[in-house]
């Protein structure tokens, strides 16, 4: 299984280009300290204080709340899942990706980590139906199907564009970043919340 680099995979290939021979990518997520020229602060959800660089035509994602009403048959989607005692996947996150990243993030099943042993799912809605316990998605993506069970109040959510605005201290980002040969970490693309809605990949 792949271990996929989720909404990011266009910057950081850009970056990958760029900086030859560095680290693999590392996924951050915390809380927004503060922005100092093209340099952000964040305390990760570990607790530690970085920096990340930010690249020369950085982006920036906005994440905005949806239901499940909001997921159609076709829809691209990458939800977070665990495995249930019984084998199967369950929900712990549902992304709606905007169609302009269909062909752009890559679609698969594999090893996330959102929290220990979780599992990513890139993939296309085949189908959405009404089971004894709640709701459930049919996914397929190139060489294979899962079924993932969607309980009541997992955080859903989708991206819409934002700018360095919303970087503001306490705000809480999702980004991929790629360390240089000196540690240094720079990102071409950084998820923030906005009003309350906070990146839950």
């Amino acid at each position: 299984m792949k271990n996929f680099p989720g909404l990011f995979i266009a910057a950081v290939l850009a970056l990958a280009s760029a900086s030859a021979g560095a680290q693999a990518p590392t996924r951050v997520r915390g809380t927004v300290i503060g922005l100092e020229g093209s340099v952000l602060s964040v305390k990760t959800r570990e607790g530690k204080d970085v920096k990340i660089h930010l690249a020369d035509k950085f982006g920036v994602s906005a994440a905005k709340a949806i239901t499940f009403a909001d997921i159609k048959p076709g829809d691209f989607v990458g939800p977070a899942s665990r495995k249930r005692a019984d084998g199967s996947l369950e929900a712990i996150s549902l992304q709606l990706f905007p169609a302009a990243l269909r062909g752009v993030v890559p679609e698969g099943h594999g090893p996330w980590d959102l929290e220990p042993g979780s599992l990513m799912t890139n993939s296309t809605v085949a189908k959405i139906a009404q089971v004894p316990s709640g709701r459930e998605l049919t996914l397929e993506y190139p060489g294979g199907t899962q079924k993932v069970f969607v309980p009541e109040g997992v955080p859903m959510f989708t991206t819409v564009p934002g700018d360095r605005s919303l970087l503001v201290p306490g705000a809480t980002i999702f980004t991929i970043a790629r360390p240089g040969p000196d540690g240094q970490l720079t990102t071409a693309r950084v998820t923030v919340s906005k009003d309350g809605v906070k990146p839950a990949n």
